[in-house]
């Protein structure tokens, strides 16, 4: 809607009949706009639009029956519904009037006590935000005004004209941001900033006042935090909490001391964490930037590690390219990969020995795991598990040694030149495969279940061996994970892979992800799309 609820107050007949033909025609045009819109919303109905069939009305539900339209079941569901809507609203409006008459009953009381309170319920002498004596706590802090920032209404809301400085401006609210400015290279440093914003009525010539006022974003299913201009924290210093607690892994009470003692400001723990998931939502739509980069990659390393979120036992996925790092919580199930993936990837996907990435043709293996699975057999006190560890070793090594002299020469088919080696390995494992030591006899199916996800690198020598890429990714988080021991709700699981996607996609592309994520908080609490990450610099 073009015209606010603020604005239509101010048209009447008299302010139309004082409008020059092209004001006229300028606010006309905006009434009319506005008028189809509301009329569209009036006509919207289960038939043409997403409504439930229970938002009929009882009279409408009622023709329905009789003319015989529609299906009885749907009919049948409207009135129950309908029903218990009905039942629903009668219990808060009995809960409303009780509660209006308890509040009527307590300012009376207030009244008989202290008559000077009196017509206080209706707003009359009482100052405008938090009372003196009321429940709850304020800033204690006051930090003074370093810069003042008016913002102004650009355009008429009602004619269309523009707005320049020299019109009349009325101040009707306003909020401080707190927040913190970086040094340059000769004189480094912080500097905490605090400044006043000021909303209020800009006045046109046509005798319209419009109203400008802090930008609050709608809300999302997902996300119980309020992504908003209305922030006592600004971006920078929001950057500043989430580097504090996602690289340097503090807790929120010891980023609350840092704050305090270093820089002199005091934020709650409430804040702080406000302040971590806000930015979360902030970088939510990169998400699917970085899921169509993993999805059209050529080489995707995955690897996952176990996480808790409020002690249920949950699984922090990676995946890793040469510019992308994508992190999901989600269950140890083939439904997280394949959701993310699906069958669009086409890449080489690097990967450990667990099943569910057999589906994906182009797989690789990690060879890291194998020649520890091997090592641990040949040092084992077991005679049976000795020999074919050490045999599992030559053949390994023997073939690390091949490829990394095929990649440095000019390359030649280490297939046929190792095909007798390969069959008698393979004759090997086969007999293995059912020794009755438990390690060996996992390891030897290990072998034959994932033979060509293991040596499919003899034709492509210019492939990866190792799956360090991922498991290095994953190393910070899990130490995060010792100290804090996961994460508690839903949000806070989705807020932390999101920046921790955003932080390590920065520094890949070498990137400062702080600056990137200021900005993009900065835009998103304006209601403008998130910032796609910049290619690597």
């Amino acid at each position: 809607m073009l015209l606010s609820d603020h604005d239509l107050r101010q048209i009447d007949e008299m302010y139309l009949k004082s409008l020059g033909s092209e004001d006229l025609i300028g606010v006309s045009i905006r009434m009319l706009n506005d008028l189809k819109e509301a009329r569209d919303r009036l006509n919207q109905n289960p038939g043409n639009s997403s409504r439930p069939p229970s938002s009929r009305e009882p009279w409408v539900v009622a023709q329905i029956k009789e003319e015989g339209e529609g299906e009885e079941l749907e009919v049948e569901e409207s009135e129950e519904d309908i029903a218990l809507e009905k039942v629903d609203l009668e219990g808060v409006s009995s809960a409303e009037d009780k509660a209006e008459d308890k509040v009527a009953e307590v300012s009376v009381a207030e009244e008989k006590k202290d008559p000077q309170k009196k017509g206080s319920a209706s707003g009359e002498g009482r100052k405008p935000g938090k009372q003196k004596g009321a429940s709850g706590c304020g800033r204690t802090q006051k930090l003074p005004v370093t810069n003042e920032v008016i913002h102004r209404a650009h355009e008429c809301a009602a004619c269309g004209r523009e707005l320049g400085e020299e019109a009349e401006f009325i101040a009707r609210t306003g909020h401080y941001v707190i927040d913190i400015e970086l040094g340059s290279e000769t004189e480094p440093g912080i500097r905490v900033i605090n400044t006043k914003h000021i909303y209020g009525d800009t006045i046109c010539s046509c005798g319209h006042a419009t109203r400008t006022q802090p930008h609050r974003c709608q809300k999302e299913s997902e996300w119980d935090v309020e992504l908003t201009e209305w922030h006592i924290v600004g971006p920078l210093l929001m950057a500043l909490i989430c580097c504090l607690a996602l690289r340097m892994k503090l807790s929120r009470p010891r980023i609350r001391e840092l704050l305090s003692e270093w820089i002199g400001l005091y934020l709650s723990v409430g804040t702080i964490n406000q302040c971590i998931h806000e930015a979360g939502r902030a970088v939510a739509p990169v998400e699917d930037q970085l899921i169509e980069e993993v999805i059209k990659s050529d080489l995707l390393h995955v690897d996952e590690t176990s996480w808790k979120e409020k002690g249920k036992p949950f699984w922090l996925w990676v995946f890793c390219t040469a510019t992308v790092v994508l992190y999901v919580i989600g269950f140890r199930s083939k439904e997280t990969i394949e959701n993310l993936l699906g069958d669009a990837f086409m890449g080489w996907l690097m990967s450990d020995g667990y099943q569910v990435y057999r589906r994906y043709k182009n797989r690789l293996r990690c060879w890291a795991h194998l020649l520890r699975k091997a090592r641990g057999l040949y040092e084992s006190l077991d005679k049976e598990a000795q020999p074919f560890g050490e045999k599992t070793l030559e053949v390994l090594n023997t073939l690390m040694e091949a490829i990394y002299q095929a990649r440095q020469g000019p390359g030649e088919n280490l297939v046929d030149k190792y095909r007798k080696l390969l069959e008698q390995f393979r004759l090997l494992c086969e007999t293995y495969q059912n020794a009755k030591h438990e390690k060996t006899r996992a390891l030897a199916r290990e072998f034959l279940n994932d033979w060509e996800a293991i040596f499919l690198v003899l034709l492509y020598p210019h492939l990866p061996l190792t799956n360090n890429e991922a498991e290095q990714a994953l190393r910070h988080w899990v130490i995060l994970r010792k100290l804090c021991y996961g994460t508690r709700t839903k949000q806070g699981s989705k807020a932390f892979t999101l920046l921790a996607s955003v932080i390590d996609t920065c520094r890949k592309r070498n990137i400062s992800p702080w600056q990137y994520l200021s900005k993009t908080i900065s835009l998103r609490r304006q209601g403008q799309d998130a910032l796609p990450i910049p290619s690597a610099l």
